[in-house]
Parts: structure tokens; C-alpha cells; sequence
């Protein structure tokens, strides 16, 4: 039986990973926390991690190893130790920076309703790093799985996960509606006696630090846009301000690097007629023009003079080799993504649209059993990545699910480490198994049910061994 320990036990082995100047400095032998998760996160855990260790051994010829340093939370925690989520565990992510978790169970009743959005907001871990890419051979409910390529930056720490609601009935939630309606004159609580209230705090901080950080990704990795995806036709003042939050930090601190899809109307619209006036481009940009009320008409005028004036480093093309800002309405991305993925590369959004979004593009490309995901803050290194699915505790120790979450999480993690050596061994022994329809039950039927006659169903665990031998072949 487990037992509490006095404080964190750092592990006799290994190294702990240090941040200077806002980078990572990774030994050869970190010391990387897990949590292996409920149900059948022990089957994904034990198939997952020697996928990892064979990746690190076969790229590094044994020079690098992970220390693994299992930490608690979940069902396995409250059973030995009375607590959903120990000090301890914190304490060894804050400690070690970097770590990886499989699905936890949500517990029932009061206290905290997620423990991982209780991770994320404890450890200000404000991305929600989502890549969303097809692998070949994946079974798809879509004709054009392949054209989704896309990474979704959610942020991960305000929005409704803040946590503040009051239930209906209750006291609190009486002084709340209250406060509204006599303090500040709110009228559209409509039926104020049996409502529940939330609270969706957005943040100029919070929203500018998780823009940047989807900014510099696409920069970084040559990605061709970055779209931020809102409501801001309804939610003026919150997702709304996401938006122009967005667009301004753009325009102050990566002009050069970037360009506005109005801004690349404008642009456009005079290399094809040198001598439009800003009158006629306000025209071409906004048909109702000439409806406008005579302020907005301005605004739109001064959008046009501000956009032409970068023609030393956006005209004559220019802008086309800019990284391209743009935004989307949340609803009509969820049709889009599907009608015109193409057309999406790196997305920007807020927390209760990216967990959304998210879902819907994971199932194009097979669903969220092969979905990774990463927790990170940015500016301090800390990340934990995880399985993006539940627990499915109907499956538990059937040795029987799909891997394909942690497996790809890890390969999440290890490239944060620099590791991309073994990353990239990671990809390509997962691919190549697929590849050759060697797969988990839910792959296996779907593939049946397209018609295919030579697929070999796999346990989990054979899933991961089949992964390494792969692995074990390229050169």
C-alpha cells in the first residue's frame, strides 16, 4: 500500500530539468513524473511507456533514459491516501517541469469537479496544445481526412473552467442575481428565481499570452496562419475583446512577420489597381459601404490608410509570405473545419471553444483515442502532457484500448525536451503500423466495416510492441 510521503522524495537516479532565461535545460537522465490515470489509463501506461523508453534507447544508442517518477492522483490516490490530487503530485511538477498523465476519473460530489482542469489552473499551465494531423490509414468518418492539419491553441485557465457558479436555489446564487438586477440594473435574467449562475472571466493577460504563444508556433514552424476562433458577435465584451485583443498584439509586436486578412484585401486590392483611392478600396473591402453611418464609414477609411502604409514591407507581395492573422466566427469553424479544413492551420481560442473544437476535429482523424494533447505554460516551460480521453472503466485491465493518445502525448513531450530524434521515431513507428492495419479493436472495426479484409487486431500491449519493431527498423 502506498503511503504519504513527508514532503517530495527526490528518486536516487536522474536529473532534474532546470529553466534559464525561459529555456529548458534538459540532462541526459530527466527525471519525468507520471501519472498513469484510471481505468484504462494502467493498461494505455504500461503499453505507452515502453514505446517511449525503446524511442529514447534506439535514438540516443542508451546515452539518454528517461527516470520515471510516478506520482499520484485519480482513484489511485483516494484510495490510499483520502485525496484526489496529494500536495506531493504538484510539488513534483512544479519541481521537474516537464510531465505526462493518462485519463483521470472526474470525482463525484463537491470539492473539485475536474482534476485536471485543478492541474492546469494550479500550475498555470494556460495552453492547451491540441496538434490535430491524419495519420494514413486511420479510419475516418470524412472523405478528405488527410487535408487536416491543424494545432489548436485553447487556453487553459479562464473562460467558464474558471470555476465560478453558484447553483440555483442556493444563497450564494440569491446574493449574485440579486447584486445584478438591484446594483447593476440587469434585466435579461429571465427566470431569476430557479436560475444557476456562471461567471466567464476572459483577461487581456490571459488572452494575449495564449495569441503569442499560437503566434510564435506558426512562426516558428513556418505555418501559413493563425485564426482565432470566438463569438464575438454575441459575447462582445469577452470573446470579442479575444479577438481584438489578438489582432492589436499582432500588429504591435510582429508587424513585420505578420498581415491582417483585411489588411491583405487592402494590400491586394492596390497592386491590382495602383490608382485605387482609399475611397474605392473601402468600397472593395466593405460592399455596404455606402449604408454606413459616416463614423463607421471613417473607421473603415482609416483601416485603409493604416494598411497602405506598410507598402515598404507588405506591398508588392510582400504580405503573401506574411504570417496571415485572421478570425472566425466559432459556430460556422465547426462547419468549416469539416467543409474546407484546408483552409485552417493554427487556430487561437478560448477554453469552452477549443474543448468543442477540439473533439469534433480529432473525430476527422480518427477520434480522441489517437488525439494528443500538451498542457503548457510558455513562459516558464512547465507542461504536462495527457491523454485527451476519459477513462472508459468498462475496458479497464482488458488489456484491449487504444494507446494511441499517450503514445502520441509522449511524442508531444519529448520534442518539448528537444528530443526530436526519438520523436520522430515515435511518429514513424506508429504510422508504419497502421500503416499495415495492425491495430487496436475500435481501428479494427471501423476498417471492417469499410470493407477491409486484412486487418490484425491487436491487444494494446501487442499494439506497442508492434510500434517498437517498427521503430526497430528504421535507420
Amino acid at each position: 500500500m502506498m503511503e504519504r510521503n513527508e514532503g517530495l522524495q527526490a528518486p536516487k537516479e536522474g536529473c532534474a530539468i532546470v529553466v534559464k532565461d525561459g529555456q529548458l535545460i534538459v540532462p541526459d537522465d530527466p527525471i519525468i513524473p507520471f501519472i498513469e490515470g484510471d481505468g484504462t489509463g494502467r493498461d494505455i501506461w504500461r503499453a505507452s511507456v515502453r514505446v517511449f523508453d525503446a524511442a529514447v534507447k534506439k535514438a540516443y544508442g542508451g546515452k539518454r533514459r528517461i527516470v520515471w517518477l510516478e506520482v499520484y492522483a485519480g482513484e489511485k490516490a483516494f484510495n490510499a491516501l483520502k485525496t484526489w490530487l496529494p500536495e506531493e503530485t504538484i510539488a513534483a511538477f512544479r519541481t521537474y517541469v516537464v510531465g505526462i498523465k493518462g485519463p483521470l476519473t472526474t470525482p463525484v460530489g463537491g470539492g473539485i469537479r475536474s482534476l485536471n482542469v485543478a492541474l492546469r489552473q494550479l500550475l498555470d499551465l494556460y495552453v492547451c496544445l491540441r496538434p490535430i494531423g491524419y495519420i494514413r490509414g486511420v479510419p475516418s468518418p470524412v472523405k478528405r481526412p488527410e487535408l487536416v492539419d491543424m494545432v489548436i491553441f485553447r487556453e487553459n485557465t479562464e473562460d467558464i473552467y474558471a470555476g465560478i457558479e453558484w447553483e440555483a436555489g442556493s444563497p450564494e446564487v440569491s446574493k449574485v442575481i440579486h447584486f445584478l438586477q438591484d446594483r447593476m440594473g440587469v434585466k435579461k435574467i429571465r427566470f431569476p428565481e430557479s436560475s444557476a449562475i456562471g461567471i466567464k472571466p476572459v483577461s487581456r493577460e490571459g488572452s494575449e499570452r495564449l495569441i503569442e504563444a499560437a503566434i510564435q508556433y506558426a512562426l516558428r514552424h513556418k505555418r501559413k496562419s493563425v485564426t482565432m476562433v470566438h463569438k464575438g458577435n454575441i459575447m462582445k465584451f469577452t470573446e470579442g475583446a479575444f479577438r481584438d485583443w489578438g489582432y492589436a498584439l499582432a500588429a504591435s509586436k510582429y508587424r513585420h512577420e505578420t498581415v491582417s486578412l483585411r489588411e491583405s484585401w487592402i494590400l491586394d486590392n492596390k497592386e491590382k489597381r495602383p490608382t485605387l483611392t482609399a475611397w474605392e478600396n473601402a468600397l472593395a473591402i466593405e460592399p455596404g459601404y455606402k449604408d454606413m453611418t459616416p463614423d463607421r464609414q471613417s473607421r473603415v477609411c482609416e483601416e485603409v490608410e493604416a494598411a497602405l502604409a506598410l507598402w515598404p514591407t507588405h506591398g508588392d507581395g510582400q504580405w503573401r509570405s506574411k504570417l496571415m492573422i485572421k478570425d472566425s466566427i466559432a459556430d460556422i469553424t465547426l462547419q468549416q473545419t469539416m467543409t474546407r479544413a484546408d483552409e485552417f492551420d493554427v487556430i487561437a481560442t478560448l477554453n469552452l471553444n477549443g474543448d468543442y473544437l477540439s473533439d469534433a476535429l480529432a473525430a476527422q482523424i480518427g477520434g480522441i483515442g489517437i488525439a494528443p494533447g500538451g498542457n503548457i505554460n510558455y513562459r516558464t516551460g512547465h507542461a504536462i502532457f495527457e491523454a485527451t480521453h476519459g477513462t472508459a472503466p468498462k475496458y479497464a485491465d482488458l488489456d484491449k484500448v487504444n494507446p494511441g493518445s499517450v503514445i502520441l502525448s509522449g511524442e508531444m513531450m519529448l520534442r518539448h525536451l528537444g528530443w526530436n530524434e526519438a520523436a520522430d521515431l515515435v511518429v514513424r513507428g506508429l504510422e508504419e503500423t497502421i500503416a499495415r492495419r495492425q491495430v487496436t479493436y475500435d481501428f479494427a472495426r471501423l476498417l471492417r466495416a469499410e470493407g477491409a479484409t486484412d486487418v490484425k487486431e491487436l491487444k494494446c500491449s501487442e499494439f506497442a510492441t508492434a510500434v517498437i519493431e517498427q521503430m526497430s527498423q528504421a535507420s
